[in-house]
Parts: C-alpha cells; structure tokens; sequence
C-alpha cells in the first residue's frame, strides 16, 4: 500500500476536495446530494484528510467538542478501495489525539452498522440507537480516552 499522510485541507481547492470526497463516501452509495452534508459545527471542527503518496484524499474525518470534556467524530470515512489497511484506525488515532489536545477525555461517535465491529476493535463501547439526519440507523458509541 502506498504511504499517506492525515492533515487538514489547507487551500480552497483541498477544501473543496475534501467536501467532495466527504459526499463520494458517506453520501452517494446511499444516493443521497450534497446538501445537506455540512452542519452547524462545521467552523467550530476541526478535519482532517488522509492523502496518498500521489496526492489522492483516501480518508476524511472531522472533531468537535459537544463540551470541556466530550468530544464527537463525524464524517469518518476510508475510500471503499482501500479499506481493511489500517488508514481508518489512523484517522481515528489522529481524531482521538486532537481530542486529547482540546482537553476531552471522552470521544463519542454514531457509527453505521457496518462500522460498529471497526469501532469495537479501537475500544469503542455501544450505547444505544441514533437514528441520523440521513435517516438511516446508527449506534452511538464511546470510548474513554486515557
């Protein structure tokens, strides 16, 4: 596999990038647009992107605090060709470690049901039903940082 780097998108173009790459994952496969894919947290988050030798944005993820202590993982996402090779486990170390930074020592997160077992293997405990605003079922889970 080929190296990558997690970063956050610095220009208006990666910025762009980086939204549509957000949508080519999280969204299309469930034919849904682009709007609305951000929310009201959006200026107050902080993302980050993982890209590959070449260039190519292979991962996205973004962190918010919902207060001083707790902190949420939104639009995490890994292209589909490239799961299973440990790039969504970096994003979330990265995700965790600016949480860790931002003084949380919770992490909290709505995972797909095809994720949840992903998120177990990181520490990530269930903690009940989240029904998301694309109205497809979720759990929510948590994870104690140390």
């Amino acid at each position: 596999m080929a190296e990558f780097t997690i970063r956050p998108p610095l220009s208006d173009l990666e910025w762009k990038s980086y939204d549509n790459f957000r949508w080519e994952v999280l969204r299309k496969p469930l034919k849904l647009s682009h709007i609305p894919l951000k929310d009201n947290l959006e200026d107050v988050s902080f993302h980050f992107m993982g890209i590959d030798s070449d260039a190519n944005i292979v991962s996205c993820g973004r962190i918010h605090l919902n207060n001083p202590s707790e902190a949420q993982i939104r639009y995490m996402g890994v292209s589909s060709k490239l799961r299973r090779k440990r790039l969504g486990s970096a994003m979330i170390d990265e995700l965790e470690s600016k949480a860790l930074l931002l003084g949380a020592t919770k992490v909290t997160l709505n995972a797909r049901e095809e994720a949840i077992e992903f998120y177990k293997s990181l520490g990530y405990v269930e903690t009940g039903p989240y029904e998301s605003d694309i109205k497809i079922p979720h759990t929510s889970m948590e994870k104690i940082l140390s």
